[in-house]
């Protein structure tokens, strides 16, 4: 995540950190930021404020469990658009004209291009590489894009029946959509993404959260078919 906090608008330190934080996991409140930063509220308010000030930042009333409201901080439209967005007007307003002149196949065709590109000159390096070491590359392939993409691995809480450790679930996480207002306009940007990351991998994924379903993030599981390599090589 080093590339994407050092594009953010010259912000450094802790400052962009915090809006990396936010970008991952808004809302959160001054205490879950000050746990996660091993600062107290505090310490990070002064932070925040400064953010907010910039017009970066906002904060709201949030229930969190029992007790009183609480205030959670996230990020508003311009700290949002600090966070890679390539080419997103030029593309969209080329999109839309090509989508009056000749359909939405034409559309697709287009997006599937910048795909393949990445495709033809990741894969053959890719194809060399187990899936477990394919899907670490793959997000940072896509984080390079603007993506903000990382492996998230957790394990089951629920047991095993045969008594075996459970598989931990592994999942390619992209928390910034390089491509969001094309997606929100062309729904088959969406389908084109998840076509070609699948290509990267070499395997099917299902898809889990979906930033157009009102996620903050898009997820694709990738666990049960590393278990499966695994199974292969034995």
């Amino acid at each position: 995540m080093e590339d994407v906090v050092g594009a953010l608008g010259g912000f450094r330190g802790v400052r962009a950190e915090l809006l990396v934080a936010l970008k991952k996991a808004q809302p959160l409140t001054a205490h879950e930021l000050g746990e996660q930063f091993g600062l107290t509220a505090n310490a990070l308010r002064r932070h925040l404020k400064a953010l907010e000030e910039d017009g970066l930042v906002r904060y709201e009333r949030a229930v969190r469990g029992v007790g009183a409201p609480t205030f959670a901080y996230s990020l508003t439209a311009t700290g949002e658009a600090l966070f890679p967005r390539s080419y997103v007007q030029v593309l969209a307003t080329a999109l839309e004209a090509l989508r009056t002149q000749t359909g939405d196949q034409a559309v697709e065709a287009v997006l599937e291009a910048e795909w393949r590109r990445l495709a033809d000159e990741a894969g053959p390096v890719l194809e060399a590489l187990p899936l477990e070491e394919r899907v670490p590359l793959v997000a940072e392939l896509l984080t390079a894009k603007g993506y903000m993409a990382e492996v998230v691995t957790a394990t089951p809480a629920e047991p095993v029946d045969s008594g075996e450790d459970a598989e931990p679930r592994v999942t390619l996480r992209i928390h910034n959509c390089a491509v969001r207002e094309i997606a929100e306009r062309f729904p088959q940007a969406c389908a084109v993404e998840a076509k070609f990351v699948e290509g990267l991998l070499g395997v099917p994924l299902v898809r889990g959260a979906h930033r157009l379903g009102g996620c903050g993030h898009c997820d694709y599981g990738v666990s049960g078919h590393l278990s499966t390599v695994k199974q292969e090589q034995a």
